[in-house]
């Protein structure tokens, strides 16, 4: 199994101290982060895309440039872009360049985001958000690929003979479906033959399951090998004790922090409390063995090769110390015992 590290930016008071970060200290200790998180054996970090409180990520690329530079080895990614609603000629140029200055190493994640708030701010409606991510999926597709592109759609002026600069350092940049809400998602995904993230963050895992299995069937209908099926899950929160009671009382200030925001209700979580969340949800919480146990039985309903974690709210040092024991006490049982290829090919780029 592979492992990488997101970071949404989120800044809100720290449940235990009241203190509030600067725009400047959230931002730098994101770069500390992903340096660290490259020390320490990760294979990829990355950064996901929101447009309003309490969230500082609106510019993943700038942001993944400037992680790009500190670090040499981890992909980077983008988790998730909110490809709905933007200029996909803008997109390409941005992160066209952003795979030059990682040498290589990028990777696009995209989805049409969870929170509302962005539609207005990009001029369309949320009822258009699937038929804007297609159309601009398959245009930007174009824009990395070919040459003097003609195209005209819905959701953007009509395109004549362009050909964006830079073309991707990559031959071919691995775009990743983000994968929470709806089969549309996994739709599209399964007939591009693209692999899919699933948020597995907010709900019971049946929902998940449903649509990873739903994406499965989906790739074999359009001809795809349903058997190399490349998929990432990710998690609710991280929190390793020595024992589960400990790890729950020391993480249980900053779930109901994060859980109360308004960008998280809008998730509609049915579970009731972190026990419930732990019990019945994908929270990482507890002893490095439940870790690891909980982390197999979601990749025996999932059998995804790639997990996400995220530290997210939690003071820069239990930040550094939740990493710094997960890599020495759960990533090396989960590699050994699942084994994942994704990554260890050598990345073809273009001549």
């Amino acid at each position: 199994m592979k492992f990488i590290v997101f970071n949404l930016l989120h800044n809100i008071p720290n449940p235990l101290t009241g203190e509030m970060l600067t725009a400047q200290q959230v931002f730098q200790h994101a770069l500390d982060q992903a340096v660290l998180v490259e020390k320490l054996g990760f294979d990829g970090y990355g950064i996901g895309e929101r447009h309003g409180e309490p969230f500082f990520s609106s510019s993943p690329a700038v942001v993944l440039a400037a992680i790009a530079a500190r670090t040499s080895k981890i992909r980077l990614l983008t988790t998730v872009s909110v490809l709905s609603v933007l200029d996909p000629v803008r997109v390409a140029e941005d992160y066209a360049t952003l795979d030059h200055l990682s040498g290589g190493r990028f990777e696009l994640m995209i989805g049409k985001g969870n929170d509302p708030r962005h539609y207005p701010l990009f001029g369309i409606t949320e009822e258009e958000q699937w038929e804007s991510l297609a159309e601009r999926y398959y245009l930007l597709k174009r824009l990395w690929r070919e040459e003097n592109v003609t195209w005209s759609g819905k959701y953007r002026p009509p395109l004549t003979n362009v050909t964006i600069q830079p073309k991707p350092f990559q031959k071919n940049i691995r775009i990743w479906h983000g994968s929470a809400s709806s089969p549309i998602s996994t739709e599209l995904a399964a007939k591009n033959g693209d692999p899919i993230f699933s948020s597995n963050s907010f709900h019971p895992k049946a929902k998940y399951k449903e649509l990873i299995d739903h994406y499965r069937e989906r790739l074999e209908y359009y001809g795809h090998d349903p058997t190399q099926a490349v998929i990432g899950a990710g998690a609710r929160g991280l929190y390793l004790a020595n024992t589960t009671e400990e790890a729950i009382q020391r993480y249980r200030p900053y779930y109901n922090a994060f859980m109360n925001t308004d960008a998280s209700k809008y998730n509609q979580s049915p579970f009731k409390n972190l026990e419930d969340h732990i019990e019945n949800g994908s929270a990482l919480v507890g002893s490095p063995d439940q870790v690891i146990e909980k982390i197999f039985d979601y990749h025996a309903a999932f059998g995804h090769q790639v997990q996400a974690i995220s530290v997210e709210g939690l003071s820069k040092e239990e930040q550094q110390e939740q990493l710094e024991r997960f890599a020495t006490e759960v990533m090396p049982v989960l590699r050994r015992e699942i084994p994942s290829t994704i990554w260890d090919e050598k990345q073809p780029v273009l001549n």
